[in-house]
């Protein structure tokens, strides 16, 4: 990982959305208006290609890379489908398929697609088929996540415009396993975003003549959101270099962790932001609700906590060897 394009990644992306996304940007997209402004913004940059080789017209970058600019677009509500757009171009490159230029997004077959509506073209994944789409000769069935995200609904699907197969190091469940470690690291910048918040009003909010953050036993409330904060960055970021590493299909372990990790905390983190700011935090008008109703929708895409200790439990127990053997065994360098 290239710590400096890491962070350089997350800070133009950063910029990017302070000038041209706000809770004004959420509203108007919930509410059904496609945010061109954030995503001309973002566009602008040239991050879609960003797992995308050099040798296809990409930055050629790891998946480490990207992972403080998957936090950066969940501490701001991901206002655009940055990261589905980024997901799709992966499995494109891999496949041996050129990305088209254009809003991309991308599912499993039978799936919602996410911004399936707003998409210039999508990509579909059977098992290891991958299946290039126009998004506008697609016949859409159209619903939202709890976020009030867009998660369209494909009821028929034209002849695709390209199609391959991706390598074995993708394995047969890639769009699922891609979504999860994608979602887990925008889980842990929204979780960022909510804290931030939490710990604002507890700076500034006064009783009894001094900051709520001053008791004791709201301190510990946000001492706990901060650890379940730092967890699922680590998760995300451990499984990224995992997949990096040994490929999507091998990383299954490490992408399961991640994404129970995050659900796990997005529940307890979101319970405790709006513990905090009580009343405030469900406002039409405030940042919070925003953040923690797409906690709460995450959680749920790229598989659930149940779906992924299920995937665990039966690696493990594939495993040969003692637990420990199959643990600690997990970050050697398979070209070592």
């Amino acid at each position: 990982m290239d710590t400096s394009i890491a962070a350089e990644l997350a800070d133009q992306a950063t910029r990017a959305l302070a000038d041209a996304a706000d809770v004004a940007t959420l509203r108007a997209l919930e509410a059904g208006e496609f945010p061109r402004a954030a995503w001309d913004a973002l566009d602008a940059l040239g991050l879609g290609g960003a797992l995308v080789p050099e040798a296809r017209g990409g930055a050629g970058l790891g998946l480490p890379d990207v992972m403080p600019l998957l936090e950066a677009l969940g501490r701001a509500g991901a206002p655009v489908p940055l990261a589905e757009g980024i997901g799709a171009a992966a499995l494109l490159a891999a496949a041996g398929i050129d990305a088209p230029p254009g809003l991309l997004s991308f599912a499993a077959a039978g799936a919602p697609v996410p911004w399936g509506r707003h998409a210039a073209h999508v990509v579909i994944v059977d098992g290891a088929r991958v299946a290039l789409h126009a998004a506008a000769a697609q016949h859409w069935t159209q619903g939202s996540n709890i976020a009030r995200e867009p998660r369209d609904t494909l009821a028929g699907t034209s002849a695709p415009i390209a199609e391959g197969t991706l390598p074995n190091a993708w394995g047969n469940d890639a769009a699922r396993a891609l979504t999860a470690l994608l979602r887990s690291a925008q889980i842990a910048g929204a979780m960022q975003g909510a804290l931030a918040l939490a710990v604002d009003h507890a700076n500034t909010r006064k009783q009894f003549g001094r900051p709520i953050g001053r008791f004791q036993a709201l301190q510990q409330q946000l001492a706990v959101f901060a650890a379940e904060t730092s967890a699922v960055s680590v998760a995300a970021a451990a499984a990224a270099r995992a997949a990096e590493a040994r490929g999507i299909a091998d990383a299954a372990f490490e992408i399961g962790c991640a994404k129970v990790t995050a659900g796990e905390a997005a529940a307890k983190g979101a319970a405790i932001a709006h513990q905090v700011l009580a009343a405030m935090g469900i406002t039409e008008e405030h940042a919070l609700h925003h953040l923690t109703r797409r906690l709460w929708s995450w959680r749920e895409e790229g598989g659930s906590e149940r779906f992924w200790s299920a995937r665990i439990g039966a690696l493990v127990q594939s495993a040969p060897g003692p637990l420990w053997t199959f643990l600690t065994s997990r970050d050697q360098d398979p070209s070592a």
